[in-house]
């Protein structure tokens, strides 16, 4: 299949390209900005499928959004239609298409040359109405608030939020090309013949101060260790835009090393509702721990060295040991009610990964000292 693309060098475009050959579609011809008339006429007319991209949405006169949206998908219609062939067409229009300013009625009549073209030719057209999609790769001051804000802030720059309670509906680059990918897996059909509007998503629906507030917590969660739950949804989506905005200078920082005698302890990321995460080191001899807890639970995953780890029954007495040596992937959980410490038996240093299940308080600690050999 070979594949059209236009605006194939702007944010959407670069995306989809990525995409695209992921899953093995190399025939791909980029239509940017700086092609020719022929270069299109000569894409056009061996195109299989076209993905629209092309438009123009921050010009400096706004009689170039009639030329830059509406005049120029009439002419791709033109070249599609002298083609002679029934062409699908996944086309990038705007919700603004259904608002009366300039860039809403060009989109508009992009959209309605784009029907005729279907009507006429009998070729599924697949119209995506997408609002402010944001993503890796956006412009900041040009594609979305989004981008402008991960920009600056991943840069120590101020932002600009005039009304914070603004509400603000956004869709992710990479379920904009997913549903762009599921017409390619139709063949470009499953679209009536006088074309079709599809929606790509989901939408996510907050404002602009809940945006600028969940980016700020990206960045300031290098200094607090304590990160936000970005697993799924707009968060998840967020927190990845945040971090591809990072400069290669900044992909690495620096978290506090508590040193002692014993070794060093180095807490890695906190989370507001899944504990935390850290190391520690131990000389060869060095015992650490001897407490035991309440509710708080513990698991241990030896990376280097061996490691004895004892545990006593704080009521019972009974007490019992195990031996993990890194390398072996096992992980050695503590039990609330069990006193339990960490002997480096062996040669080396000992380096033990740690994640506990609940943030450490030292108002209400739930760590009572206690010895595991009485």
């Amino acid at each position: 299949m070979q594949i059209v693309i236009t605006g194939a060098d702007g944010f959407v475009g670069r995306n989809l390209r990525l995409r695209l050959a992921e899953i093995g579609h190399h025939a791909v011809t980029s239509i940017v900005r700086g092609s020719t008339a022929a270069e299109l006429a000569t894409a056009i007319a061996g195109a299989d499928l076209v993905v629209h991209l092309a438009g123009v949405n921050r010009p400096q006169d706004p009689a170039e959004f009639a030329a830059g949206n509406a005049g120029f998908t009439t002419a791709l219609c033109r070249l599609l239609e002298a083609s002679g062939r029934q062409v699908p067409v996944i086309f990038s229009s705007s919700t603004q298409a259904a608002l009366d300013n300039p860039y809403g009625r060009s989109k508009l009549a992009a959209e309605e040359a784009l029907l005729s073209y279907a009507t006429a030719t009998a070729s599924p057209v697949h119209i995506f109405r997408l609002t402010n999609v944001f993503g890796k790769w956006s412009r900041p001051n040009y594609n979305s608030a989004v981008a402008t804000f991960c920009h600056n802030i991943a840069r120590g720059l101020p932002i600009a939020v005039s009304d914070p309670a603004a509400p603000l509906r956004l869709v992710y680059v990479d379920d904009v090309i997913d549903a762009f990918l599921g017409v390619l897996a139709q063949g470009g059909e499953g679209t009536a013949t006088g074309g079709g509007f599809c929606e790509a998503g989901p939408v996510y629906a907050t404002t602009v101060g809940e945006v600028a507030d969940s980016i700020r917590a990206f960045a300031g969660a290098r200094e607090t260790l304590l990160i936000p739950p970005v697993g799924t949804g707009l968060a998840r989506a967020l927190h990845a835009t945040y971090v591809s905005f990072l400069p290669p200078a900044s992909f690495a920082y620096q978290v506090p090393r508590h040193i002692d005698p014993r070794g060093e302890f180095v807490e890695m990321l906190r989370t507001s509702d899944s504990g935390q995460f850290s190391y520690f080191t131990a000389h060869p001899g060095i015992t650490r721990g001897g407490h035991y807890h309440h509710s708080k639970t513990e698991k241990f995953l030896v990376i280097r060295g061996t490691a004895r780890f004892g545990f006593r029954h704080v009521e019972s007495g009974e007490v019992c040991d195990l031996t993990v040596r890194g390398g072996e992937g096992s992980v050695v959980e503590t039990a609330p009610g069990w006193a339990h410490d960490v002997t480096n038996v062996g040669d080396d240093e000992l380096l033990v990964m740690l994640w506990a299940n609940e943030l450490f308080d030292r108002n209400r600690p739930d760590t009572i000292a206690m010895k595991v050999d009485g």
